[in-house]
């Protein structure tokens, strides 16, 4: 294991991304840009960029895909001790289809896929148990029963040694039943430290789109922190204290909205290792998803400690990149 002592851990997917060199039904495309996304890996490239230690734990084939990715994501100095190659399961693939402005679908190919094939046998221990915090999300439990217990014993290390469970439900309901999806989400929420549920999310799990109430129903549960994602509204981070809105940032032109809540997990978190009040953790948080949208790409967007420093102190409409 890589002696370095990890700042976030992750667990999760990562396909090959295709995306069309131009607008469109994805039917009429003949060129293609090829690029690496899940929301795993673009949290702990978040981190990585920002100059903290990430690491992720996954499955990728042994096929030309993997091969990329693990290249791809050691460029972004995330470790990968625990990733494996699958010589039986293929990487999972996905496309990107940018029908017109504001308007994008996303095709996966990640049936029987070698993530899908993640078990508790490739959790290890001293791994999870050295790090500062664990982020999962909804999707990985979401891909096969064998997923689904991974991420309940990464987490049960992660509570046996103090590691703080950050959890972003990222609810993918073409994946799974949606009364298995309720249960199991709950379920881990329960266990989390930190939850940052979309307002979508919220009300598929609670039937409201009161963000305070939301959060405050992930509070009975067990989480000491919530933040609730309003999108361009801001967010609202909720605690035994209270409800507090932090505004998010106006954004002239939305580029790609792909991924902005994974920037948005990745901002708060390195608030966190940053030790900056809460209020400003999600303040940073905002700034990460709104500097994700302003670009093509699940981690195009995702700044650098310099820029995004640039972007929260600029008042004009001319932001450096």
């Amino acid at each position: 294991m890589n002696s370095q002592k990890l700042d976030v851990v992750t667990i999760g997917e990562t396909m090959g991304l295709f995306t069309p060199n131009k607008q469109g039904y994805l039917r009429y495309a003949n060129q293609f840009s090829q690029s690496f996304a899940g929301s795993e890996t673009n949290v702990a490239i978040g981190v990585s960029r920002m100059g903290y230690k990430a690491g992720w734990i996954s499955r990728v084939g042994q096929d030309e895909f993997g091969k990329g990715l693990l290249m791809f994501l050691r460029g972004e100095n995330i470790d990968l001790t625990f990733v494996k190659e699958d010589q039986d399961s293929p990487t999972g693939l996905m496309f990107k289809e940018y029908l017109r402005e504001n308007q994008t679908r996303v095709f996966y190919y990640r049936s029987n896929s070698a993530a899908s094939r993640l078990s508790p046998e490739d959790i290890d221990r001293s791994y999870i148990s050295q790090a500062k915090y664990l982020f999962v999300s909804g999707i990985t439990p979401a891909l096969s029963r064998s997923c689904q217990l991974a991420v309940m014993a990464a987490i049960e290390i992660a509570k046996e040694n103090g590691v703080q469970v950050v959890f972003d439900p990222n609810l993918r309901k073409t994946l799974w039943d949606e009364g298995i999806a309720r249960q199991t989400l709950l379920e881990i929420a329960k266990q989390a430290d930190i939850v940052l549920p979309g307002i979508g999310e919220g009300e598929f799990l609670f039937g409201t789109n009161d963000a305070k109430e939301i959060g405050e129903k992930l509070l009975e549960l067990g989480a000491k922190v919530v933040i609730v994602k309003l999108g361009e509204r801001g967010a609202c981070a909720v605690t035994n204290e209270g409800a507090e809105f932090i505004p998010g940032y106006d954004v002239k032109r939305v580029v790609d909205p792909i991924g902005a809540g994974d920037a948005f997990a990745a901002g708060f978190l390195t608030g966190l290792l940053d030790k900056l009040s809460l209020s400003e953790a999600v303040h940073r948080a905002n700034a990460f998803g709104a500097l994700a949208t302003q670009v093509k790409g699940d981690i195009e967007g995702l700044p650098e400690r310099v820029q995004l420093i640039q972007f929260m102190n600029s008042t004009s409409d001319d932001v450096e990149r």
